[in-house]
């Protein structure tokens, strides 16, 4: 089911449509291979249908839906090729951001990190693998602050759908508490400025999709392409 979000001052209509489909297909609200109707989105968004369009083709050409004639638009099933792709990608890159972070990192930094990480163990406490992922997204862009690189996280962030589907079917399926840890390894070894060991935690952690996938195209086969 649509999770509406509440449209930013001065966001077009289409920017808004955009933001929300990407946000309720990285949710896993609205499914993998699931039909969506133009209608139902404009109604539901309180936009008209011009816009849904716009972002229809839009998301069509970043693999997020697909358009087939006769028969309307679909959500994406997940790519593993984009899956493995996007991740190398964005261990490449963070492996680099965590070893400048080494270097730069201010006390607020610490500070905004570690209350991250106390919020995600309330998360696997109550079970919420939703809450999780949103403060996992967070604590790694707060890593990239750290070392004034969060343009380049926007830019990472906005491809990462494929990737970021298997992140949350992994939270949900598998142990949450093992992404906390994970996170906690990678915060440790920046405080102690030790740059193998961050990049050597980065790593594990980013590719805990990668040992885990079969599992879970087992588990979901319907998600996958």
């Amino acid at each position: 089911m649509l999770e509406v979000l509440e449209k930013a001052r001065q966001e077009t209509a289409r920017e808004y449509v955009i933001r929300v489909l990407l946000y309720n297909v990285e949710n896993l609200n609205l499914k993998p291979g699931q039909l969506v109707s133009e209608n139902e989105i404009a109604q539901s968004l309180g936009v008209s249908r011009t816009p849904v369009r716009e972002a229809f083709i839009e998301l069509s050409r970043t693999g997020v839906v697909e358009i087939f004639p006769q028969k309307g638009t679909g959500i994406s099933l997940i790519d593993i090729k984009i899956v493995e792709e996007t991740r190398f990608v964005r261990c490449t890159i963070e492996k680099a951001v965590v070893q400048l972070a080494c270097d730069k990192w201010a006390e607020a930094d610490m500070i905004a990190l570690e209350e991250n990480l106390q919020l995600q163990h309330a998360c696997v406490s109550r079970k919420d693998y939703k809450r999780l992922m949103s403060l996992d997204n967070e604590f790694h862009r707060l890593l990239f602050k750290a070392c004034d690189m969060e343009m380049t996280y926007r830019l990472i962030a906005s491809v990462m759908v494929h990737f970021n589907r298997v992140r949350l079917l992994n939270l949900a399926e598998m142990d949450m508490q093992r992404t906390v840890n994970d996170h906690y390894d990678i915060l440790q070894s920046v405080k102690r400025r030790d740059k193998e060991g961050a990049t050597g935690a980065v790593e594990r952690h980013l590719s805990r999709v990668l040992f885990d996938k079969n599992y879970l195209m087992e588990l979901h086969p319907e998600y996958f392409k």
